[in-house]
């Protein structure tokens, strides 16, 4: 009498189960290792050539890394930059964080055509809105003219080649990267606890400070990092709007590379820079923490 096998207990279909099973797991990791390889070859690799240049010479030697500390000229090439970052940071915090509060605040529909809004400049080159910047902002602009036409200045201001040009164009650049991180924790945010502090007597100045002020925390640091972080490496605004005494530190190393033909001192000077995000980021971490910074949840 012939002995009918349960379901399942063929040695093929056990094994039919066992690679069904573990298919999902083969497919992560090997998209996982597909995407170790990408940062490798488009990341790691260019980042440690540029480190074995900047000692390169053509025998190891610290001798750039030296001169860019020590000569004082550098030193204030990167001071500036990171003080027109932090003015660029608190510019667009400023003008960021009302907008992002009307967009999370409005109707869904109202919304969403404001966050086409701010995510319009994105459908237009940089160089073509920093150009624009230089013909709103010329001695013979759109601004001056009016200025001079309203009778409040009896010439021309200068409004570009200087550190408020630069300022003006890195931050109409670099706006959306501080309101879309706002708007993202803002958003999450339940408005009901506001409702709750006003009925128990806080007046909605009140209420906004000690409820939804430190709840939009995370997407005040969030945005914060991503702004600082790109203006330390900004070059073409700085270098179309800002003048002699506005060179930042990307447009010292361009100048390396292209006119002095310097490959060791321009990866020496790209380090310094790489690191000085390296260290922002970490005082980040160490004072609101990134994964609270980039966490969506309230």
């Amino acid at each position: 009498m012939a002995v009918l096998a349960r379901p399942g207990s063929l040695p093929s279909q056990r094994l039919a189960a066992a690679i069904v099973a573990a298919r999902p797991r083969s497919w992560r990791l090997a998209l996982l290792g597909l995407s170790v390889l990408f940062l490798g070859v488009l990341f790691a690799l260019p980042v440690a050539r540029v480190i074995l240049m900047s000692v390169d010479a053509p025998h190891f030697t610290l001798k750039y890394y030296v001169d860019f500390l020590t000569v004082p000229v550098y030193s204030q090439v990167l001071y500036l930059t990171f003080r027109i970052a932090a003015i660029v940071t608190v510019v667009c915090l400023l003008l960021g964080y009302p907008v992002a509060y009307l967009i999370a605040s409005a109707r869904p529909s109202v919304g969403r055509i404001l966050l086409v809004l701010v995510l319009l400049p994105f459908w237009v080159s940089l160089l073509v809105r920093s150009y624009a910047w230089m013909v709103i902002l010329g001695r013979a602009g759109i601004v001056n003219q009016l200025l001079l036409g309203l009778g409040v200045v009896q010439e021309p201001l200068q409004l570009m080649f200087n550190t408020l040009g630069v300022v003006v164009g890195m931050t109409h650049i670099l706006l959306p990267f501080m309101v879309l991180p706002l708007y993202s924790v803002m958003r999450g945010i339940d408005r009901r606890l506001l409702q709750a502090a006003s009925n128990l007597g806080a007046s909605p100045w009140r209420a906004f400070w000690t409820v939804f002020f430190p709840l939009s925390l995370p997407g005040v640091g969030a945005g914060c990092l991503l702004v600082f972080i790109q203006s330390l490496g900004f070059f073409i605004t700085p270098a179309l709007l800002g003048g002699s005494g506005d060179v930042m530190i990307a447009q010292l190393i361009e100048n390396q590379v292209r006119q002095l033909v310097n490959w060791q001192f321009a990866s020496a000077q790209a380090v310094v820079l790489l690191v000085a995000a390296v260290v922002v980021l970490a005082v980040f971490n160490r004072v609101l923490g990134l994964e609270r910074i980039w966490s969506t949840r309230v």
